[in-house]
């Protein structure tokens, strides 16, 4: 079986989720915890997966958003062949567009609010909820 593997990146949502909206936003909290980042750098981070991302920088963003690695990242199957074999009653080849666990999860989570159900403690937040 060979298994290519994905991810989904979900920095955007989760800045909603504590109400910020704009990338800019996180410029001065990351540089309060040692990550030094240009606007061009952020708006990259949050608008596209990234490729690599230290740890450094992701525990900053945990920090600043109060949340889990797992809240950012959910890793996903892209891709799942089965080797054509005489076997009887193999699993079949999940198809094109198939929901993760995870993303089913989510949505079911999603509708009961969103993920800081109104108790958000993000630094940006504070002072700014909407009523």
């Amino acid at each position: 079986m060979i298994k290519k593997m994905g991810y989904v990146w979900h920095l955007r949502r989760m800045m909603a989720d504590c109400g910020m909206f704009q990338t800019t936003e996180l410029v001065p909290l990351l540089a309060e915890r040692g990550i030094h980042l240009s606007r061009e750098q952020v708006f990259r981070l949050v608008t596209q997966p990234p490729q690599r991302l230290s740890m450094d920088t992701l525990a900053a963003l945990c920090d600043i958003l109060r949340c889990t690695p797992n809240d950012l990242i959910e890793v996903e199957v892209v891709n799942e062949q089965l080797r054509r074999t005489a076997e009887v009653g193999a699993a079949p080849v999940p198809q094109p567009g198939a929901r993760s666990f995870a993303a089913q999860t989510n949505e079911r989570q999603a509708g009961a609010g969103s993920s800081c159900a109104g108790a958000c403690r993000c630094p940006a937040r504070q002072g700014r909820r909407r009523s």
